[in-house]
């Protein structure tokens, strides 16, 4: 079947299958996050992107694979309800940037900047640093190559009609809208898929034409 993105909280993962990796996505939670289990097909070793709520259903996506690392996108609650449970039962290692870490439940074993890079068996996945929605938010990009083309993981930075909320604050905008163009939309191709930390996935291409307006609006 086709990959949509198209995910309900309590129906099934939405699951894409790349040469080198598999992309499974949940929605979870009163907020409907996203949650984004990764696999390397090499080496069947799992990432998990925001273990946001309901920790038995994320369990159970995972199937008694490995999931080795969880990365949490940014500090707010919605997008670490399940981090501790989930944590204690994988044993994976907890990432995030360093500006957010600390608001985490649990301990963070490593911290990750702008340009560093996270690995999932064979793949590497590179961290972007989006600032405004939050001090240390992150976006995680994966550049399967050729065919497979970018694949960017956004948290709450980055939505199909614009960036995250930085509640009216014109300096948060400001700094979150130049992250965004300079980081993404200026390197990264139209083909770019975006899977962001609420509702349904875009590309760049769709969202690109409406970059003046989303800087004239302010939001």
């Amino acid at each position: 079947m086709t990959y949509t993105g198209d995910v309900q909280v309590g129906g099934p993962a939405d699951v894409r299958e790349l040469p080198a990796l598999t992309i499974c996505k949940l929605a979870v939670g009163p907020y409907d996050n996203n949650a984004y289990l990764l696999r390397c097909a090499e080496t069947g070793e799992g990432l998990l992107i925001d273990a946001a709520a309901d920790s038995d259903r994320l369990l159970a996506l995972m199937a008694d694979q490995p999931v080795s690392t969880i990365v949490t996108t940014h500090q707010h609650g919605d997008h670490w309800q399940a981090l501790e449970q989930v944590t204690k039962v994988t044993g994976a290692q907890v990432i995030a940037h360093p500006l957010d870490a600390s608001a985490l439940p649990v301990p963070v074993d490593r911290t990750v900047e702008h340009g560093d890079t996270i690995t999932v068996g064979a793949l590497t996945l590179e961290v972007i640093h989006l600032r405004g929605h939050t001090p240390g938010s992150i976006a995680l990009l994966y550049d399967g190559g050729g065919e497979a083309g970018h694949h960017l993981f956004t948290g709450d930075s980055l939505f199909p009609g614009g960036v995250g909320n930085t509640w009216n604050d014109a300096e948060r905008f400001t700094q979150l809208y130049a992250d965004v163009v300079e980081r993404i939309f200026d390197r990264l191709p139209d083909e770019t898929w975006v899977y962001p930390g609420h509702g349904k996935d875009t590309t760049l291409g769709v969202e690109r034409p409406a970059l003046p307006e989303w800087k004239a609006r302010g939001w």
